[in-house]
């Protein structure tokens, strides 16, 4: 396809998801040519981003395994009305018709915007610009119920596969609490599910900044202080449904929890 091509196709993909999760609608099938490349498929993002017309209050992270063209995260953002701070009985939507799953993960908050033009940041950079850590859960839902089955450029394409953010409670002292050491796990309905340290995580949750930041800089997307970006998954992208209890626990006595419902 020529260039024009990619851009309308492009554009039509985007704006068949971002109507798709207006209308809580399914979609059996992906709506157009998989993107080939990541760039390709951050493109969609972008035409996604600006038509669906909310503000980004933060960014996912998630891990690309194996690695593609030498890139082993993505990205996608969260939208500020998806975020939600975490209380008893707090419920949270996946797409009842697509896919659904929980995820605990490190929240990182922006204290400040990167300085303009700078492209490149070390671990120590990157942790200066961030003013607090808390734990939360990543809601990852898409419309489309294959969104994992086919790679990260149709992750990419649907803002990272991602429907919110629970905002749980804050790690104190959090630059000399060893955080990639802490024990984390996942129950549902009771069940232990998953359970892992942020040690395998690549280069760590902090490393997922770092990331962020150099990508948010190639693509030419402002950060700005307070926004979030979630580490990704540290014990795993586990699946959910409509009535599932999901509970994380991080550390020593850091908790948060929340009900999945269907939108």
């Amino acid at each position: 396809m020529g260039s024009v091509q990619i851009a309308d196709e492009a554009r039509r993909i985007a704006e068949t998801f971002v109507e798709a999760r207006r209308e809580s609608r399914g979609l059996p099938e992906y709506p157009g040519n998989i993107p080939s490349a990541l760039d390709d498929a951050y493109a969609v993002q972008d035409h996604a981003i600006a038509f669906d017309g909310r503000q980004v209050g933060g960014w996912k992270v998630g891990r690309i395994n194996p690695p593609r063209d030498g890139v082993d995260r993505l990205a996608g953002p969260i939208f500020t009305d998806r975020i939600v701070d975490a209380r008893a009985g707090l419920e949270m939507p996946i797409f009842g018709q697509g896919f659904g799953a929980a995820e605990a993960e490190f929240l990182f908050r922006l204290r400040a915007a990167p300085p303009a033009g700078k492209t490149s940041f070390t671990e120590e950079e990157a942790a200066d610009l961030v003013d607090a850590v808390h734990v939360g859960i990543e809601i990852a839902s898409s419309p489309f119920v294959g969104i994992n089955d086919h790679g990260p450029t149709v992750t990419i394409s649907d803002f990272g596969n991602n429907n919110g953010l629970v905002i749980g409670p804050e790690v104190k002292d959090w630059r000399n609490a060893n955080i990639k050491a802490w024990p984390v796990s996942l129950d549902i309905n009771g069940e232990r599910i998953g359970a892992a340290t942020a040690e395998t995580m690549l280069d760590g949750p902090v490393g997922a900044v770092r990331f962020l930041l150099e990508l948010m800089a190639a693509r030419g997307i402002a950060l700005d202080a307070g926004q979030w970006v979630s580490s990704g998954a540290v014990t795993g992208v586990h699946p959910v449904k409509p009535g599932d209890v999901v509970e994380c626990r991080f550390g020593d006595g850091l908790d948060v929890e929340c009900k999945i419902t269907a939108s």
